[in-house]
Formats: structure tokens, C-alpha cells, sequence
């Protein structure tokens, strides 16, 4: 099942459970979103019809942000003319929860939620002889660098 929608002056292809960056918008109470202009919906296999009122998409809003930066430049040779311009077009991040249509109810799988991770114990105590002596024994204190032998010089004669 999924259904074709607008938003923002583009069109997208739903699913239950898909989740889309579409142009930032006004959220509705508790984040729920409800997209009105439906274009088509697929009721089955093969089968794509044009939605009368009846049908229903529903989302909620995951996240809310700004893409990536997009330079414009402007540049006119000989005539020393340069713009530089920046912009990050910002979106609203929608997780389709719903496609009802024609007295059907198509509903995403409900996500797990995420358990805080358990702060780890101490993994180790530093032992008696402090904490130098305890680097020196796992090998961690400095060794004095041995002197580089430099290699025998030639010294012949050049040849004329």
C-alpha cells in the first residue's frame, strides 16, 4: 500500500512507515501531521486509483533542521563582478504512521524505543604503587634512544 502526496510543491511516494524530508511546515498539535492534497493511492496490486475524500495520511514530525549549505555564485568576467552567496534550505523530517483509504487502514510497524545505555563501573583501580608504577609495568615507560652509528665516510680522491 502507499499513496502518492504533495507537500510543498512536490510529490512523494508514501509508505506506512517511510520517513520524509519535506519543506519546513507548521506541525499540528503534538507533533501529528496530516497531509491534505493526496494525488493517487494504490489499493492493492497493480491497482492505483484517483482518492475521493475518503482518504487519510498521517504522520508524525521526527526531526527539524536544515540541509546541507548550497553556494550561488554570481560572476561576470572582465567587469571585476563576484557574489558569493550561501543558503540551507531547512526541512521537517515526517514519519508516515497511516494511509486509510476506501474503509482500509494501513499502519507502520511501531517502533522500539531506544534503553539508555548503562554507564560502565571503573574497569580498573590503580594499584598500590600509584599509577607510574603501574604504566611501567604494562610497559608504557620511556626507553633512552641508543646513539645512531653514522655510516663510514668515503674519502677518495675525485678523479680529473
Amino acid at each position: 500500500m502507499y499513496a502518492v502526496i504533495r507537500a510543498g510543491g512536490k510529490q512523494y511516494r508514501v509508505a506506512p512507515g517511510d520517513v520524509i524530508r519535506v519543506e519546513k511546515f507548521a506541525t499540528g498539535t503534538d507533533g501529528q501531521v496530516e497531509f491534505p492534497e493526496i494525488l493517487a493511492v494504490s489499493a492493492g496490486e497493480g491497482q492505483i486509483g484517483k482518492p475521493q475524500s475518503e482518504a487519510r495520511v498521517s504522520g508524525h514530525v521526527v526531526e527539524e533542521g536544515r540541509g546541507a549549505k548550497i553556494l550561488v555564485f554570481h560572476y561576470k568576467r572582465k567587469k571585476q563582478y563576484k557574489k558569493l552567496r550561501g543558503h540551507r534550505q531547512e526541512f521537517t523530517a515526517v514519519r508516515i504512521d497511516e494511509i486509510a483509504f476506501d474503509g482500509q487502514s494501513f499502519k507502520a510497524p511501531e517502533l522500539e524505543k531506544k534503553q539508555p545505555k548503562a554507564k560502565k563501573a571503573a574497569a580498573h583501580e590503580p594499584e598500590a604503587e600509584g599509577a607510574s608504577g603501574a604504566k611501567a609495568a604494562k610497559g608504557h615507560a620511556k626507553k633512552k634512544a641508543a646513539p645512531k652509528k653514522n655510516a663510514a665516510k668515503k674519502t677518495g680522491s675525485k678523479k680529473k
